[in-house]
């Protein structure tokens, strides 16, 4: 019972999205429910046509049919396109709203969601499941309208004609009923398996795309393939079973109206029906019983899309029902100070049992430099995602000038950071637009150029086509590692935030452009409270903090030389590092 009122509960969001478009959809009908009214009225002529004309060699109503024939089928056409071309825009902009929906849901969901998502999988919903949505939005209700009215034209006139005859299919409609409830099941749950392993093809090619360079220096081709050949095959699979579920219905359906066809030309050959049967009446119902057939077909058929289309909402539902990210704080901040405080904080990832920060406690003063430093995975990366408010500590409390991050609206809180890391993300547009990315306010292109010009950018840009105006392409594949680093910089620098976090900001750069920007980032440090991740060590000398993360815990701190002279694990780390430089 539960699987029934979900199933209704779908169905109702969906009939939502297209009670929009009411005036469209009372054209579209208009122009299904005539183009079929006139089919039936052709063929309701065909006994006057046996009967009255061609028995009785009268050539008026083959007269009168030559005059109407054109006319009746320029207006079929008129007909055919109100309702086929309304009713595909309907389901172009059902989709398109449900792709806005979705992409705009993706924006606003939290990081840990994402964490625990395939980019294929995501992008597959976008794709592939809004064109089942449009299938039962479109293609499944013109069918249902178009046909339906024409099994009821067509069944209307048998039965004014011969109703004995004609009572059979009220007999087999409870069995066709029977059928389709079966098969609809089947549908809806093929067709999730096929929407899940369509996310695992795209998945495994964007995951293939993204790797090439890796499967080509690995030799990796082979598994790759061999991935991909299980993934595809199993939506091969999928795709087969919902072919085969389809295939029977039909085909159980047309012997069915076979076997009504049978009984109808068994009770036609009975004396007591012939003496009363005309040619016309008898080759009219028979006919009409064979034209049932094909749109009988078609409604098994609409089934199956309107259960795809089911499916493919349920899941897109369930992504727009996802919670976005929290955002209850309610305190606007315009410029903070810059004052940071972690007060015995404890956070572990979702998913995940060890704790990444266990009571971690420290505070920076406004325009202070604290550094992090310590082995991978250590914790240092989660200090700076909880200050952002990327993930939010299960204990403990994170402040910026004393106020709880949880009380800052969201927007207001990120205002306050800039942020560069080792992992850049460039857009796909110019090198003006991806500095000038996200700017507090509208900035001029001198002020891009003077940020460019302190990045380091303006180096590599004058050797560009069109300078500033260069596309980088999708995440900056048309630079180097180092000339993505620096446009990120150059954003970091442009944004003016009292917060700075350096995520091993300098790890793309060589040693020359490193103390350039070192240089660049000195200044801009100087004008803000500095959160700085670093693994080189004499990128941090000067701060005025450096901590000791490990896992998860702050071992030590103190300033650098204080540090050196403890000859504790930060003596270590130093000597390692530069033991290796030497």
């Amino acid at each position: 019972m539960q699987q029934i009122d979900y199933s209704r509960s779908q169905v109702k969001r969906f009939l939502g999205y297209l009670s929009h478009y009411k005036l469209e959809f009372a054209i579209a009908i208009v122009g299904m429910v005539g183009y079929s009214a006139l089919d039936t009225y052709v063929v309701a002529h065909l006994k006057t046509l046996i009967d009255e004309s061609l028995s009785n060699n009268d050539s008026a109503f083959l007269r009168m049919a030559a005059y109407a024939i054109v006319p009746l089928f320029i207006l079929r056409g008129i007909f055919n396109f109100m309702g086929t071309y309304t009713i595909n825009w309907i389901g172009a902009k059902v989709v398109m709203r449900m792709r806005q929906q979705l992409f705009e849901k993706y924006l606003h969901l939290p990081v840990s969601f994402h964490d625990t998502q395939s980019v294929g999988s995501l992008i597959s919903k976008v794709t592939y499941d809004t064109e089942q949505v449009a299938a039962a939005a479109g293609k499944a209700f013109l069918t249902l309208v178009r046909e339906g009215a024409l099994v009821i034209g067509l069944l209307g006139v048998m039965f004014y004609y011969s109703w004995q005859l004609s009572l059979i299919f009220l007999l087999i409609g409870p069995v066709v009923a029977v059928i389709v409830t079966i098969v609809s099941k089947r549908f809806r749950k093929v067709s999730r398996s096929i929407q899940q392993s369509m996310g695992s093809v795209t998945a495994a090619v964007e995951q293939a795309v993204k790797g090439h360079k890796v499967i080509l220096m690995f030799g990796g081709q082979k598994i790759e393939q061999d991935r991909f050949e299980a993934k595809n095959n199993h939506n091969r699979q999928q795709n087969m079973k919902l072919n085969v579920t389809q295939i029977l219905s039909v085909s159980s359906i047309q012997v069915i109206a076979s076997i009504a066809l049978a009984f109808v030309l068994y009770l036609a050959s009975m004396p007591s029906m012939m003496e009363d049967l005309t040619a016309g009446t008898f080759v009219s119902v028979v006919f009409y019983m064979v034209m049932l057939l094909k749109p009988l077909k078609q409604l098994t058929t609409v089934n199956n899309q309107f259960q795809k289309g089911m499916a493919a909402c349920s899941s897109i539902f369930e992504l727009l029902d996802t919670h976005n990210e929290d955002n209850s704080g309610t305190t606007s901040l315009e410029r903070a100070q810059g004052k940071i405080e972690f007060k015995n904080v404890t956070f572990t990832y979702p998913g995940k049992s060890t704790p990444a920060l266990t009571n971690v406690s420290f505070s920076a003063s406004p325009g202070e430099t604290v550094a992090l430093v310590g082995r991978s995975g250590g914790g240092k990366s989660t200090i700076s995602a909880l200050m952002t408010r990327f993930y939010t500590a299960q204990q403990g409390s994170v402040m910026i000038d004393g106020i709880p991050l949880e009380k800052i609206e969201l927007k207001s809180l990120r205002r306050q950071f800039a942020l560069v890391s080792q992992h850049v993300v460039l857009f796909n547009d110019t090198v003006a637009n991806n500095i000038a990315y996200g700017a507090n306010e509208s900035v001029s292109q001198s002020d891009i150029n003077e940020a460019a010009r302190m990045a380091h950018v303006s180096e590599f840009v004058d050797a560009l086509p069109e300078g500033m105006d260069t596309i980088v392409g999708e995440n900056g594949l048309m630079l180097s590692g180092g000339q993505r680093q620096r446009i990120a910089i150059a954003r970091a620098i442009l944004a003016r935030a009292p917060i700075l976090i350096l995520d091993e900001a300098t790890s793309a750069l060589d040693t020359e452009s490193e103390r350039l920007i070192q240089d660049a980032l000195e200044k801009l440090q100087k004008s803000c409270t500095s959160l700085v991740v670093a693994h080189r060590l004499s990128t941090i000398e000067s701060a005025d903090q450096i901590m000791v993360v490990e896992q998860g815990e702050i071992i030590e701190r103190g300033r650098h030389h204080e540090l050196l002279e403890n000859k504790g694990p930060y003596y270590q780390l130093h000597a390692l590092q530069f033991g290796e430089k030497s």
